[in-house]
C-alpha cells in the first residue's frame, strides 16, 4: 500500500464547487483507498492504496464528476514525492530570507512540463519580482512576500505558461498534510 495526497482544485470557493468533506472522504473509500483523512475544507485528501498517482488522480476526478456532477481537477503525489518535494524546498534552500512559511507556496502540476515552458517563463523571471518561482519537476516553489492573491504567478497564469493543470496550497498545508500523511 501507497500512502497518497490528493489536491482538488477549485472546491468550496466562493460558493461554487460545494463539496462537503464527509462527502469526498466516502467517494474516495468507495474508490478502494483507505484510511482516509482530509484537511481543511479545500480538498486535500490523505489516504492509502495502490496505483500511479496520475491514475490515482484521474480516477477521482471521473467519480466526482459521474457521482456529484462537478468537474474539478485533481492532483496526486505519492508519500514519497511528497517527501521528496518538501527535501527539494528550492525557495528555502536558495534563499534563507524565503525560509519563512509565511510567503512559501507550492503549486502542483498535473505533470511535468516541458522544459522550453519552463525555460521561456525562467527568461520572464524579473517581471514577478519580489516573488520568486522554481520549477522542480512537477511542482513550482513559489516565495511571496506579499500576498499570494496579489502575485502573478497564481494557478491560471501557472498552466497557461506551463501546459499542465494547476492547483496552489500554502507552505503551512503542505507540512500538514506531511504530518496527517506521517512523513518525515
Amino acid at each position: 500500500m501507497d500512502t497518497y495526497v490528493l489536491l482538488l482544485r477549485g472546491i468550496n470557493v466562493g460558493g461554487r464547487n460545494r463539496l462537503p468533506m464527509a462527502d469526498l472522504r466516502t467517494l474516495v473509500a468507495d474508490l478502494g483507498h483507505g484510511d482516509v483523512r482530509t484537511h481543511l475544507q479545500s480538498g486535500n485528501v490523505v489516504c492509502t492504496g495502490s496505483g500511479a498517482a496520475p491514475v490515482v488522480a484521474q480516477r477521482l476526478s471521473s467519480a466526482i464528476l459521474d457521482e456529484l456532477g462537478l468537474s474539478v481537477p485533481v492532483v496526486a503525489r505519492t508519500g514519497a514525492e511528497w517527501s521528496a518535494l518538501m527535501v527539494a524546498d528550492a525557495i528555502a534552500t536558495d534563499d534563507p530570507n524565503a525560509a519563512d512559511a509565511s510567503g512559501r507556496h507550492v503549486t502542483f502540476l498535473a505533470a511535468a512540463p516541458d522544459p522550453r515552458r519552463i525555460d521561456a517563463l525562467g527568461a520572464r523571471a524579473a517581471e514577478f519580482l519580489p516573488d520568486r518561482f522554481a520549477v522542480v519537476g512537477p511542482d513550482v516553489y513559489l516565495h511571496v512576500p506579499g500576498r499570494y492573491s496579489d502575485t502573478k504567478l497564481q494557478n491560471a497564469m501557472l498552466e497557461r505558461e506551463l501546459g499542465q493543470v494547476a492547483t496552489t496550497r500554502n507552505w503551512r498545508t503542505v507540512t500538514a498534510l506531511a504530518g496527517i500523511a506521517g512523513l518525515p
